[in-house]
């Protein structure tokens, strides 16, 4: 995307997209011939060096990517899960429960924001949201938020500091680390965590050390890549209970097309105006 991959996709052919849902096929060596016809939800198609994704009819891949689908998940609905559904759950849970706790989620309403924000919810967390106007403010409460903040119209420390009556927050979920830097601190409580899994207005931002260290607050940047398999595997997992045991919680599908329509869907990716995945269907 805009060429800004690190894997160097020197690749005359590419099939696109990372993330899908569907029905075992076939399996290699070593995998139980008891998963064929099972339904599966997968991620990581077109990464980590791949030219092959999802935007297709079939897709080899890794068995640790793929993942059984609960009965009332669509496959619409599970093809919306992976790399944004893994990664707000790592974001959320990765130093474990977060019951009781309150959590700041920078981008609420956006694919990751969103999955973390009902995930976080789900937890037993106590979750603000920051969004950027009214109909994002919407879809953030939708997914469970408590309270959400207008960070292009409000101060953004001062209302998590009323919110907290000055405690702070224990977990800081950023979609943009370097942009949040300059409140960030001032939010946070002794012996918190910063989770985060971007910095695009800032790729490499400069920090006060001191900070951070007086308040002991832990800073965990991460991309889903490079997570050890024994987390991966956590994370699915623990988004298969989420589905079971929260039935109804919202996957938001945007718009669907079918394979022959794929410019016109990522044109709708490209454009930034959808609320919810971009389905293509084979």
């Amino acid at each position: 995307r805009s060429g800004q991959s690190s894997y160097g996709y020197n690749f005359d052919r590419v099939i696109p997209n990372s993330d899908g849902a569907g029905i075992i096929d076939q399996v290699g060596p070593g995998v139980s011939k008891n998963r064929i016809g099972q339904r599966v939800w997968l991620f990581n198609g077109q990464r980590l060096g791949r030219a092959f994704g999802t935007a297709a009819e079939y897709i080899c891949i890794n068995v640790n990517y793929v993942t059984e689908l609960p009965d009332h998940v669509s496959f619409d609905e599970g093809a919306t899960l992976g790399i944004p559904g893994l990664t707000a759950y790592h974001s959320v849970f990765a130093d474990g429960s977060v019951n009781g706790k309150t959590i700041l989620i920078t981008g609420g309403a956006g694919a990751v924001g969103f999955y973390a924000t009902s995930l976080a919810s789900w937890g037993g967390a106590n979750v603000l949201c920051t969004v950027s106007g009214d109909q994002k403010a919407k879809r953030a409460l939708l997914a469970g938020a408590e309270n959400v903040i207008n960070y292009k119209t409000e101060d953004v420390a001062e209302r998590v500091d009323a919110y907290t009556k000055g405690k702070g927050v224990d977990r800081l979920i950023t979609v943009d680390f370097g942009g949040d830097l300059p409140w960030m601190t001032s939010i946070m409580r002794q012996n918190s965590c910063v989770s985060a899994y971007a910095s695009d207005s800032d790729k490499m931002p400069r920090l006060d050390f001191f900070s951070f260290m007086r308040r002991n607050i832990q800073i965990r940047p991460f991309i889903l890549n490079s997570l050890p398999q024994q987390e991966l595997s956590s994370a699915c997992s623990g988004i298969n209970r989420w589905l079971v045991e929260k039935p109804n919680s919202l996957r938001p599908i945007a718009k669907k097309f079918s394979l022959e329509d794929i410019i016109e869907a990522h044109e709708l990716v490209e454009s930034s105006t959808k609320f919810g995945t971009v389905i293509v269907n084979p």
